[in-house]
Formats: structure tokens, sequence, C-alpha cells
């Protein structure tokens, strides 16, 4: 009785986050718990099992409840902390999953999302709050496992944040000694049935298996990490064909008139066939695209390049425009998927966005052109439409700052600077265009910090699936 009491307690004290958190910590795929059904949960772990009160302790350590540890479970972390120095009750592949999923920020996750669109379908995505609800619908798919842990870690790499990702690595390094301590062990045991073979493994920490050249299968070595990028994660990757004349084509749409020209001479030097348009209305920014990727002389080379520079709210595109719907931003990458461009699809395209922000208004409402109404121009060929993900090869960077700034004399925005330095210089040094975003998000923070009243903010994610040197 004393022990139901406690876990009632327990769970009564928890919020609506931590309950999830405890049922993932416990082994449970259920997202929105019931106070019930933890206290169900709860009362299996604890109750049926000797060691029910250390785990009890171990959960409210790994959710930061120290109050609870002391107030209803009589204990304190420092004791809790000395038991788990040699022992632990909780999976650490969960663990794991778990504080990445408190580390993450809402726009990694929104990126990691956008990572994941053609691996998780989309309701599911709309659905999850957090990261610990995207991992248990790819553990559900079986894409992620405690002895499967690489697509976190390529997407993690993805969005930039490389210091989750030694987490992991050194997860999967744990896991791989672990368990070649293990082998060693059973190999220096005899079985007690002829031609048997133990299967005893440590929850948690299982090791993906790779084949070696000879044909056995051995453990994925573990490469650490550097602090500029995950180089065993790209050396994996075979590198995109890069090397046609003109490169590919460029469309850029300015409807602010102060950068676009610094763009052309960019791209005209990196080797790219441009196109400009100025002074587009949010109405006439989507049938722009449409119109140049018809055209052959603007996809048949290596890549495609998109850059729109534009006056905007959070998620639309204005234009030169004042008060109306806009363009939502999320269609400008809509256009340049697989099916609905099938010449580009498996090429990289690369789009850079530079919005300012203006106030919200009343909205009208105008009338996008369907995909429909386009057919692409000139493009008869064979694809790899139906082996290419659907929103594949796309690198997507979209920088935001207050308009107020055009009202300020002549403007020449920061990110444009920046992005078109660093792809020239890029160029010449043979850098990856990741390591060249870096380099614009450096100089970006800089800006910031000396110009507090012109901050700029950068969205950056892609689905590339190969490397991309220019």
């Amino acid at each position: 009785m004393d022990q139901l009491q406690t876990i009632n307690q327990v769970v009564e004290e928890l919020s609506s986050s931590e309950r999830t958190k405890l049922l993932y910590l416990c082994g449970s795929f259920e997202t929105e718990p019931s106070t019930e059904s933890l206290k169900e949960l709860l009362g299996r772990k604890v109750l049926h099992h000797d060691t029910g009160q250390l785990l009890l302790g171990e959960l409210m350590v790994r959710l930061r409840r120290f109050d609870i540890l002391r107030k209803v479970c009589k204990t304190t972390r420092d004791e809790v902390e000395r038991t788990l120095s040699s022992r632990h009750f909780v999976p650490k592949f969960r663990v794991l999953m778990a504080n990445i999923s408190e580390d993450l920020a809402s726009e990694d996750l929104n990126s990691l999302k956008f990572l994941l669109s053609q691996v998780l379908p989309r309701e599911k995505l709309e659905k999850s709050k957090s990261f610990l609800d995207v991992v248990i619908e790819l553990e559900k798919l079986d894409k992620v496992s405690s002895q499967s842990v690489d697509l976190v870690e390529e997407c993690l790499v993805g969005i930039g944040r490389l210091d989750l990702t030694r987490k992991v690595s050194a997860y999967k390094k744990s896991a791989a000694t672990l368990e070649q301590n293990s082998q060693q062990q059973r190999s220096r045991t005899p079985s007690p049935f002829f031609g048997a073979s133990s299967q005893h493994q440590a929850i948690g920490q299982e090791q993906p298996l790779c084949r070696a050249k000879n044909g056995n299968f051995k453990f994925a070595e573990n490469i650490p990490i550097s602090s500029s990028r995950d180089q065993s994660f790209q050396n994996q990757l075979e590198s995109y064909r890069f090397t046609s004349n003109p490169r590919g084509g460029c469309l850029i749409i300015d409807c602010v008139g102060n950068d676009g020209d610094l763009l052309e001479q960019t791209f005209k030097a990196l080797q790219f066939r441009v196109v400009v348009h100025k002074w587009l209305g949010g109405h006439q920014i989507l049938p722009a695209i449409k119109e140049t990727i018809r055209q052959r002389q603007y996809t048949e080379g290596d890549a495609f390049v998109c850059c729109i520079i534009s006056r905007g709210t959070s998620n639309h595109l204005l234009g030169t425009d004042s008060c109306i719907t806009g363009l939502p931003v999320d269609s400008v990458s809509q256009q340049f998927t697989a099916k609905g461009c099938p010449a580009l699809a498996g090429k990289p395209k690369l789009l850079f966005i530079q919005r300012y922000n203006v106030a919200e208004c009343q909205p009208h409402n105008w009338r996008e052109h369907q995909d429909e109404d386009l057919e692409t121009d000139g493009f008869n060929g064979h694809t790899t439409v139906d082996s290419i993900p659907e929103n594949a090869d796309v690198f997507w960077s979209h920088c935001w700052t207050d308009e107020h700034q055009l009202e300020e004399g002549p403007h020449f925005s920061a990110y444009l600077k920046a992005l078109t330095d660093a792809l020239l210089k890029g160029q010449r040094r043979n850098k990856h265009i990741t390591d060249l975003h870096t380099e614009v998000n450096g100089v970006i923070y800089e800006h910031n910090n000396r110009n507090p009243g012109a901050t700029y903010h950068i969205d950056l994610k892609h689905t590339l699936r190969k490397n991309l040197y220019l």
C-alpha cells in the first residue's frame, strides 16, 4: 500500500510533458498518457520487481525531479546517482533520445521534421510536438532503435547540431565496446547446449553491424566528429556532379531592388545561366518560378539556384504588394520536387530567400496558378523520379530582418553580402556548401552583435543526399 501511494503521488506531481517522457523511458510508445495508464505502467514496473524502487529513483533523476526524490521517494539525488554509477535500470538508448528531445529548440525540431518529410507521413510529422514524438514514430517503423541510431545521427548533422551528434556517436562507441566485451566473455564460456549460441545482450546497448570486405560481419567503427563538421558522415557520401558548363540555371526575383544585381554578378561568375525578374507582385512570383523551370536551358545543367528578395510576413512573401494573402513561403520549395519538376530530379536545388518583415494586414485573396496549368517544356527524357524521395536534394536558406531597414536610405542585405562572398571564396577553395553557410552564420552573428537594432535571423535546412562542392 505504501508503494502504491508513492506511485500515485509521483504521477500527480508530474506535468504532461514529464509524463510523456516517463512513459517513453519505461518503454511505452504512448504520447498522450492518461493519469491512470501511467499509474498502471509504473505499478507493473515498480511493484513486481525487486529493483522497482531503484528504477523509480532513476526515473526521477532522468526527469530532474529531485524534489520528488526527497519529498515522495524519501531519498536524495546523491544516493541515487551513487547507485547509477554502477548499474542502470533505464535503457541508455531511451535516456539518450529523451535528453536530445530536451536539448532541441523548436526551430531545430522544425528543421529535423523537414529532413524526415520523406521518411514519415506528413500527418505524423504535423502531430509531433517534440523530438520524442518523432522518435516514437521512427521506432514504430523500425527506422531507429537501440541497434540503429544512424538516421538520428545524420539528421542532427543535417541541422547543424554537432554537439548532439557527438552524444549519439559516444553512445554508438560505448555500445560497440560493451558488445565486444560481451562477445569475448561468451566465447570464453562454454555453451550448456551443444550447437547453441548465447544471445544475451545488454538492453539498449546493441551496435549496428556492417559487412567487411571478406564477407564477415564486424562492428561499425566510430570516428570522432570534428568541431567543424562530421567528416565521417560526409566521407561516406558521394558528391553531386557539378562540372557542366553552364553549371545550371539561376532565377533571381528581386522585389526590393537593392541586391538583385549583386546576386546576378555572383552567379554569372559561378558559371550559371542567370535570369532576373524585378519588382514582381506577390501573385507573380510563383508563375515566374514555373515559367523558368519549364525551359530546358535553365534545367539541363547540374544544379539550379533560386534567389528571392521580398517583403513578407512570417509565412508569406508579398513581393511589391501590400495587403494581399501573399505567396506561402513553403510553396517555393514545392516547385522543385522530383514530380513537380522532373527535369531537376536528382540534381541539387539551392534556394536563398531574403525576407523583410512587414506588419500583418487584412488580406484579400488572389488566385494562385495551379501546377497543372503549366507543363514542363522541352523535357521528354527518362528520370529517376520514382526512386528519388519527393523532397530530396534541396538546400534551403531563409533569412529575415525588419522592413524598417529599407527606410533608412540605401540598404544592402548583410546576409546576401555574406552569402555571395562565401560562395565566391568557396569556388576557389572547393568547400562544401554547408561549410560555406557556416561562414555566413558567423558573419551574421557578428553583425547582430554590432547592430542590435538591425538583426538578421536565418533558417537553414536541407535534404541533400550527397556532398555538394562548388
